[in-house]
């Protein structure tokens, strides 16, 4: 377990990253997965680094209403994630090769994200009770090296340990078979297919809804 105070002065650690991403770029990239709680916070900040992953969002973009999101850019939505953490929540997983973060998934219960309720596109398509994956954030030199479906694996494995029959996502289907990669921060479908994902609603067309049965082995 690592130290609090080395947490809270630990520098952005993105010259370390590719460091590690080089040395393992040609022995495969072995990954670990852990929650993100209290103790593992300083990693999750390390990997977000000073614009909170992008724009000051800190994953807190389908926790809260559209005003109150844009009033806490930056060191609001900061803060208010740190106080998920700090209340015993786990908001995600974390992603680690060599010792380092390297990956975040968001995953919760449906019901956590607000945001998805009020959407047009996303709104729940029945009464059950599934858990939704919203969003991703990898590391730059670990970017296109499947860490996304590894990270979304273990996103069913710890919802299907927290009773989780069934996982959901909504992935951006890409117009001209690439994007940027901030515009992809929910996915992307090729990933969430190999991970054992099947589309199930489309109401937008760059916005298909998929799930998999969380307790899938593979």
């Amino acid at each position: 377990m690592k130290n609090k105070d080395t947490e809270k002065t630990r520098t952005p650690a993105e010259p370390r990253k590719r460091a590690v991403a080089a040395a393992m770029g040609g022995e495969g990239l072995e990954l670990e997965f852990r929650p993100l709680t209290p103790e593992r916070w300083g990693d999750f900040e390390a990997l977000f680094g000073a614009r909170g992953a992008c724009g000051g969002c800190w994953c807190m973009f389908f926790r809260l209403t559209r005003s109150e999101f844009e009033r806490g850019k930056g060191d609001g939505n900061r803060a208010a994630m740190k106080a998920l953490v700090d209340g015993g929540e786990v908001p995600g997983i974390l992603a680690y090769a060599a010792g380092e973060p390297v990956g975040w998934c968001a995953v919760a219960p449906r019901e956590r994200y607000g945001a998805l309720a009020r959407s047009r596109v996303l709104a729940p398509l029945d009464a059950s009770p599934v858990w939704s994956v919203v969003c991703f954030f990898v590391a730059r030199p670990f970017r296109r090296r499947g860490v996304s479906e590894r990270l979304l694996r273990a996103a069913c494995d710890w919802a299907a340990g927290r009773g989780a029959d069934t996982v959901e996502g909504y992935p951006t289907e890409p117009k001209k078979g690439s994007m940027p990669d901030v515009f992809a921060y929910m996915g992307l479908p090729s990933a969430f297919a190999r991970a054992g994902f099947s589309e199930v609603a489309r109401r937008s067309p760059q916005r298909p809804i998929v799930r998999r049965r969380s307790r899938v082995e593979g």
